[in-house]
């Protein structure tokens, strides 16, 4: 029965409809965005569709962790006092992107300490060889959303890693352990009295 319901408002979501009993609207029916549950159990927002698929494509949209291509411990590196935007994502004060450390980024480091570990030696071969590492992106957004994000406003406004990237300093490998939906974007931004136009993230 449930499996219906949730169908239903999938359906009645490409109409531009809502479902009262997900977002505890009194109407069930409005052109609005409705609020659902998504896999990890936190709000999200959802807009109408032009088709199921693309409404079944956008609700259940999971991204999961990818697989680098060499083992990085953000754990090892964060004990050793070293901060995320020093060496690693120097980019992030700047611009959209936070940036990927290269091969010869490591190596500033690398080239002196821990130069008996497996992974500092393929890095090392890589960079010999002019092969630099094709770090795979563990966070993003889903292509229908348009969203815009930009980190250099959030790393101004004093916005922690771990606020969308969770406890990163306590993982070997990052792990995509934190859901960039609408609704957790939104309720941050009303907590701390951001832009809450839809332009602000929106394209």
């Amino acid at each position: 029965m449930r499996y219906v319901t949730v169908l239903s408002c999938i359906v009645l979501s490409i109409a531009g409809a809502g479902c009262s009993w997900l977002d505890d609207r009194p109407a069930p029916y409005t052109s609005a965005p409705f609020t659902a549950q998504a896999h990890s159990g936190s709000p999200r927002l959802t807009t109408a569709r032009d088709t199921l698929g693309a409404a079944v494509n956008d609700f259940f949209w999971v991204k999961s962790t990818p697989k680098q291509p060499i083992e990085f411990p953000h754990n090892t590196h964060v004990e050793k006092g070293l901060a995320c935007t020093e060496y690693c994502h120097e980019a992030v004060t700047k611009g959209p992107q936070a940036g990927l450390p290269s091969v010869n980024t490591c190596l500033i480091c690398h080239a002196a300490i821990a130069t008996d570990r497996p992974r500092i030696q393929q890095i090392t071969q890589m960079s010999e060889k002019g092969i630099d590492l094709s770090w795979q992106r563990v966070y993003g957004f889903a292509p229908a959303a348009h969203v815009r994000f930009n980190h250099a406003p959030h790393i101004r406004a004093n916005v922690e890693c771990a606020t969308c990237h969770g406890d990163i300093a306590h993982q070997t490998v990052a792990q995509r352990n934190v859901d960039h939906n609408m609704g957790f974007c939104v309720t941050c931004h009303r907590e701390k009295h951001a832009p809450n136009d839809c332009l602000t993230c929106h394209y």
